[in-house]
C-alpha cells in the first residue's frame, strides 16, 4: 500500500492509519477500507504508529489493543495527548467489559471485535470521518463576558430577564417582601440570593427552607424552633430558622405548599416580627426579611380558601415572575457558555464549544424542566464528548428524538410562501387545470395543487410536497444543507433524514 505522506492533497481522499503488528490484520483491513478509496497507511507497532501519525496527521486511525512493545492502550494515550482531535478506533479479539470500559476511558472514538464485519468496519470509519468533519466545522458560541462576570449566577440578555435584573434592583434598596413566582428550574433560589446579596443585610445569615420538603408536623419546628419536651423527640430545645436568621434573610421556596395553620403563624412574624418556640410560651422579637417563592398560582389558591389571602397580600408586596426558558431562547447559547465555564473551572471536562447543529437542537427543545434540565443536559453530553467539542450525537437520545419530532411535524406545506412556490414555473412545469392557467392567489395555487395531486394514488399529498419543495430548496441553495434546511425551516438533522428516505425510495423503483 502506499505510505502516507504529509503533502497528500485533503481533497482526494480521506486518510486512515491502521496500527497493528499483525501483517495480515493491516492487509485485509487495508482492503475492507481501501474499497472505498480512502487512503491507506500503515504501521506495525505502536512506536511506528506514533511516528506515522505526527508526520502525516491521518484523519483517522485503527489501532489494535494487544502488541509487542508499546500496547494499544498506550498508544492512544499518546495519541490523544499529541492529537486531541484525532479520531481512533481500537480493535480487539477480547469483547470483555473491561475492555469497552478502558477504551472509551482513555478517549477511544470506538472499537471493533475481531474477526472484522467487514459492514461493521465501514459503518464506523463513515461515522468517524463525519464526526471528524463536524468537529472541523464546529463553531464555538463566542462569549460576551467572562466567568467573573456571571458572578451573580443569573444568566441571559433577553427582554424578559432584562426586566427580571431590574425589579432586583428596585428591590434591594429596601426590606420589602419580594414573592418570586415561576416554573420549576427557573431560577428562583438564585434570584432570592441575588437580592440578598445585593442589599443592606448582606454581612447576615441567608437561609433557604423548601417547605415542600419538609413533613408537615415538623415544618413549624424547623422554622419557630422548639422547646425541650415539646413533642416526641424533643429531647432539647432547638433555635428555629427565624431566630438563626435574626437580622439577615429567609428564603420560604414552595410556599404554596405550607398549611393553612403554619401560614397563619408566618403571617403573624410579619404583622409584628414575633414567633414561638413550639411548646413555648415566650414571644421572642425577630428581624427577618422573608423572600417566598412558588410555581403555583397562589391567586387561585385564595380564591379556593387553600391559601391565606391576608398573608398573600403581605407577600406579594412586589411580585416578580420568572420566565420560563422556552420563554427566552435567545437566551440559550449564553446559558450553554455560562456552564461550560463553570465545569471547565471545577475540571469536569474538557468541552469549551458547542457544534452549531447540537445547539440548534438546544434552543428549539420545549425545556419543561427549564434551566435546570438544560444544566443537567449540557453536563451529560459534555461528559460523553470525546473532543472540545459537543456534537449533535454526544445530546441525550431524548433530546434529539423530541426536538426532531416536533421539527418533523412542521412540513413544508405548511408554510404559506413555500406553498406558494409551487405555482411558479420548474423545469418540468404541473399540468394546467381544466379552466386554464394556474390562479396567482395563494389560496387559488394550493386549491390547485389539492386537486393535481390528488388524482396521484402513488404517494400522497404530503409526500409530494414534502419532496418537491426539498428539491426545489437544496436548487436554490446549490445543494447547501444548512440554509436549505433554514427555508424549509427544519433542523439539518431533520433534513438529513428527509434525504435519506428520499434515496432509500429512489433505490427501490
Amino acid at each position: 500500500m502506499p505510505p502516507m505522506t504529509a503533502d497528500t492533497p485533503a481533497t482526494k481522499a480521506p486518510s486512515i492509519l491502521i496500527i497493528d503488528d499483525d501483517e495480515e490484520i493491516r492487509y485485509s483491513l487495508g482492503r475492507v477500507l481501501g474499497a472505498r478509496q480512502y487512503h491507506i497507511a500503515e504501521a506495525g507497532s505502536g512506536e511506528e504508529g506514533i511516528a506515522a501519525a505526527k508526520k502525516a496527521a491521518p484523519d483517522l486511525v485503527f489501532l489494535d489493543i494487544r502488541m509487542g512493545g508499546m500496547s494499544g492502550i498506550e498508544t492512544l494515550q499518546h495519541l490523544r495527548a499529541a492529537h486531541p482531535q484525532l479520531l481512533v478506533v481500537l480493535m480487539t479479539a477480547f469483547g470483555t467489559a473491561q475492555t469497552a470500559i478502558e477504551a472509551m476511558k482513555f478517549g477511544a472514538f470506538d472499537y471493533v471485535m475481531k474477526p472484522f464485519d467487514a459492514d461493521k468496519v465501514l459503518a464506523i470509519a463513515e461515522n468517524a470521518l463525519k464526526t471528524k468533519a463536524d468537529l472541523q466545522t464546529a463553531a464555538a458560541y463566542k462569549p460576551k463576558l467572562k466567568s467573573e462576570d456571571y458572578k451573580e449566577g443569573i444568566v441571559g440578555s433577553s427582554p424578559a430577564m432584562q426586566e427580571v435584573f431590574k425589579v432586583i434592583g428596585q428591590v434591594t434598596a429596601s426590606d420589602v417582601t419580594v414573592l418570586i413566582s415561576g416554573e420549576s428550574g427557573t431560577g428562583k433560589e438564585l434570584v432570592a440570593r441575588c437580592i440578598f446579596q445585593h442589599s443592606h443585610r448582606s454581612a447576615k445569615p441567608f437561609m433557604a427552607v423548601n417547605c415542600a420538603a419538609i413533613p408537615e408536623n415538623l415544618i413549624e419546628s424547623e422554622l419557630f424552633g422548639h422547646e425541650r419536651g415539646s413533642f416526641t423527640g424533643a429531647t432539647g430545645q432547638r433555635n428555629g430558622k427565624f431566630e438563626l436568621c435574626d437580622g439577615g434573610t429567609l428564603f420560604l421556596d414552595e410556599i404554596g405548599d405550607m398549611s393553612l395553620a403554619t401560614q397563619t403563624k408566618i403571617l403573624r412574624v410579619l404583622q409584628e416580627g414575633e414567633i414561638q418556640r413550639v411548646g413555648g410560651t415566650e414571644t421572642l422579637k425577630v428581624d427577618v426579611r422573608i423572600i417566598a417563592a412558588t410555581n403555583r398560582d397562589l391567586e387561585a389558591m385564595v380564591k379556593a380558601k387553600t391559601f391565606r389571602e391576608d398573608l398573600y397580600y403581605r407577600l406579594a408586596v412586589v411580585r416578580l415572575r420568572l420566565p420560563s426558558l422556552r420563554e427566552r431562547t435567545t437566551d440559550i447559547p449564553e446559558i450553554v457558555d455560562f456552564m461550560l465555564q463553570k465545569l471547565e473551572k471545577a475540571k469536569k471536562t474538557r468541552v469549551r464549544k458547542v457544534a452549531p447543529e447540537a445547539m440548534e437542537i438546544l434552543v428549539h427543545h420545549r425545556w419543561p424542566g427549564n434551566v435546570r434540565e438544560l444544566e443537567n443536559a449540557v453536563y451529560r453530553s459534555a461528559v460523553i464528548a470525546q473532543g472540545d467539542t459537543i456534537l449533535a450525537k454526544d445530546l441525550p437520545a431524548e433530546l434529539r428524538e423530541a426536538t426532531a419530532g416536533a421539527a418533523g411535524s412542521t412540513t413544508p406545506v405548511a408554510a404559506a410562501p413555500m406553498a406558494g412556490e409551487v405555482a411558479p414555473a420548474a423545469a418540468t412545469p404541473a399540468p394546467a387545470p381544466a379552466a386554464g392557467g394556474v390562479p396567482e392567489s395563494l389560496e387559488g395555487a394550493l386549491d390547485f395543487v389539492y386537486r393535481q395531486l390528488s388524482a396521484d394514488k402513488a404517494e400522497t399529498i404530503l409526500e409530494r410536497l414534502e419532496r418537491e419543495m426539498i428539491v426545489r430548496a437544496l436548487k436554490e441553495h446549490g445543494g447547501n444543507q444548512v440554509r436549505t434546511a433554514e427555508r424549509l425551516g427544519i433542523t439539518r438533522a431533520t433534513l438529513r433524514k428527509r434525504l435519506d428516505a428520499l434515496r432509500d425510495d429512489a433505490a427501490a423503483e
